[in-house]
């Protein structure tokens, strides 16, 4: 039986590519890209250095200006490293901004009535807290029940950090659930650590391995619908 539903942020409780944009628009204003493809990039860059941060292989601004720099250059903008740095500060600034849509509030307020709810997300602790603290988050999930890679020295898809998670919550690993965009991180990790998964796909990525997830929805209201209805059951 399912007792606990766990979420991933970015990308998932609200669309990360806004402030993206955002920053792109106001950092280059008037220049034109194709800001979707360059999100995009930006996150697959990311993903490809992001635990040589974690483990201090090099520094958080190394890996701003390698995913950056890299996902600018595949749509045609050339930028140095102070530039990028400059980017990522104003990026950051938007995502302070952040906010989750009416419907995704209103799920996890009923989901709180039946379940224990968390969060588990890579990232720099601050930078994640602020976030949990602009999409107002605590409302339902409060920070004792939030594990941020930043924290830990590890992050997903790494098992540690799911187990950390099930063991502070005290069940077994077929009583949770995940939920996240990322199959390299969030469904490999999920399943990774016997966790039920569900793939919030909903920028249509095809899978990189052979693993699947429980389920996989292509829209938020799908995602809803599917989580009031496991709650239900």
């Amino acid at each position: 039986m399912l007792k606990a539903i766990l979420f991933d942020i970015d990308d998932t409780l609200y669309d990360l590519s806004i402030p993206f944009k955002e920053a792109f628009r106001e950092f280059f204003p008037g220049e034109k890209m194709d800001l979707e493809g360059a999100f995009l990039a930006s996150r697959k860059y990311s993903d490809l250095i992001y635990d040589r941060s974690l483990s201090g292989e090099i520094s958080m601004a190394e890996m701003y200006i390698y995913r950056l720099g890299n996902a600018f250059r595949d749509y045609g903008k050339i930028i140095d490293g102070p530039t990028a740095l400059q980017f990522q500060s104003v990026y950051e600034k938007r995502q302070h901004e952040i906010r989750m849509t009416e419907e995704m509030e209103r799920m996890l307020e009923e989901l709180s009535r039946k379940m224990t709810l968390g969060i588990i997300t890579n990232g720099p602790s601050e930078h994640q807290r602020d976030k949990v603290r602009a999409l107002g988050v605590e409302r339902w999930i409060p920070m004792e029940r939030i594990w941020i890679s930043g924290d830990l020295g590890v992050g997903k898809p790494h098992k540690e950090i799911f187990e950390a998670a099930r063991e502070k919550l005290g069940l077994k690993p077929e009583e949770l659930c995940f939920v996240g965009d990322a199959y390299g991180h969030d469904i490999l990790g999920a399943k990774g650590a016997g966790w039920k998964a569900v793939w919030f796909n909903h920028r249509g990525h095809q899978a990189t391995g052979k693993v699947m997830p429980d389920y996989e929805v292509r829209s938020e209201q799908e995602l809803i619908a599917l989580l009031e209805k496991q709650c239900a059951d």
